[in-house]
């Protein structure tokens, strides 16, 4: 077997002649183009600026030193790596009013693709298209106002909020992972679309809250290809198409629906997997509580390297934050707050403060910044009906009105 011409390596070890095949980490939201031949020192220099921490260089691509020209030290990337300007940065309470409009019409375009899909009729592909455009616009604006909305679920509407989650989830980390634009737009729109197939499951099946039968996980599986048979009589590119084959298949094989293994699953199939999986551990459905983000983070973990990419395991939680955004937390004096926006450390996110575990009641919302509050820490992350309270209105009060 060939050898993989692609290696891992840090942006220390990164020279002029060297040809990067993608970022795989970022520190900040600065995001610059996948793929590119490093011309100048220069250019390294300006990656390191902007962030990049590691990446993965095609060794069959690189030139000696020789060959590159290093004569313009000005060089500022254009003819690699260049930075995508994704459009000015906004506020959360800015963002939100649009976020909240958008995350209401992906799920009434969702009921509509789905509607087509029982009937076996076609879908203008435009309308979807667009939709994602626009949501990883969104993303780009301030992804904090759709990551608070994926925390905002009805019971009953499992099947067209899961797709759009997770069609959120992956705007956002491929965003992280430093993707061009068109990359992170067929990503967020295979999420969009993944699940279609679902439709055709029988809702004894779809919603049986006990174990599936062998009989029964037969019929669930065949949502994959039901999927992939519809979407192949579209216009639907075929790598977005591959990429919805590949969201249950498995490093070791033994996936569905074709057994397909290691590196025959593709990069996009791989970071669908693991935003399908998370989003479905933390989902409340009608029969089953969703848990906490730390304890799905610790199952996607498990399930690497032998199920789940490792090393996309890995970024994902680093893209998500320990106490990902929209999440509920028990802080250290007794009061429960939202979080609300990342920082530098993990540990110390900004959060809305909003309940009182002690006495049970509700308080004014108030915005904390927790790295400006040393005395005050988060204990854990838990989930708002342990303590009977409907997130959905306590946001609609007091955080989507700012």
């Amino acid at each position: 077997m060939t050898p993989s011409p692609l290696k891992k390596i840090t942006i220390n070890e990164l020279k002029p002649g060297m040809y990067v095949h993608h970022i795989d980490e970022q520190k900040g939201r600065l995001s610059v183009k996948n793929q590119g031949r490093i011309s100048s020192q220069a250019s390294v220099e300006l990656l390191k600026k902007r962030g990049v921490k590691s990446l993965t260089i095609d060794t069959s691509k690189t030139l000696a030193v020789d060959d590159v020209n290093s004569d313009d030290e000005s060089d500022n990337t254009s003819k690699c790596l260049e930075q995508q300007s994704n459009g000015p940065k906004v506020s959360l309470e800015d963002e939100l009013t649009r976020a909240t409009k958008l995350h209401h019409q992906g799920k009434q375009i969702q009921k509509l693709l789905l509607s087509s899909v029982k009937k076996g009729l076609p879908f203008d592909d435009k309308i979807p298209r667009a939709f994602s455009k626009n949501l990883v616009s969104s993303v780009d604006r301030n992804p904090d106002a759709l990551l608070c909305l994926t925390k905002i679920r009805e019971k009953d509407d499992y099947l067209f909020e899961h797709s759009l989650n997770v069609a959120i989830l992956l705007a956002h980390f491929a965003r992280y992972l430093g993707m061009s634009d068109s990359e992170v737009q067929d990503l967020s729109y295979a999420g969009f679309l993944h699940d279609l197939g679902k439709i055709q499951v029988p809702d004894e099946i779809l919603h049986k809250p006990g174990r599936l039968t062998d009989e029964e996980m037969l019929v669930m599986k065949g949502h994959v290809t039901f999927g992939v048979d519809y979407l192949k009589q579209t216009d639907i590119a075929p790598p977005l198409i591959r990429a919805i084959s590949e969201h249950h298949e498995r490093l070791d094989g033994l996936g569905y629906p074709a057994g397909v293994s290691g590196d025959d699953i593709s990069r996009a199939g791989r970071m669908l997997a693991i935003a399908d999986m998370y989003d479905a551990l933390v989902a409340d459905r009608v029969y089953k509580k969703g848990m906490p983000s730390q304890k799905a983070f610790a199952i996607l973990i498990n399930d690497a390297p032998e199920r789940l990419d490792e090393v996309l395991v890995r970024q994902f939680i680093k893209c998500m934050g320990l106490y990902p955004v929209g999440s509920v937390v028990l802080l250290s004096n007794e009061r429960l707050a939202m979080v609300t926006a990342q920082t530098d450390n993990p540990l110390t996110p900004n959060v809305k403060v909003f309940y009182s575990a002690r006495n049970n009641h509700f308080l004014e919302a108030k915005d904390i910044s927790l790295s400006s509050e040393p005395r005050i820490t988060i204990v854990k992350a838990v989930k708002a009906g342990d303590y009977n309270i409907d997130i959905n209105a306590f946001f609609e009060r007091s955080v989507s009105v700012g």
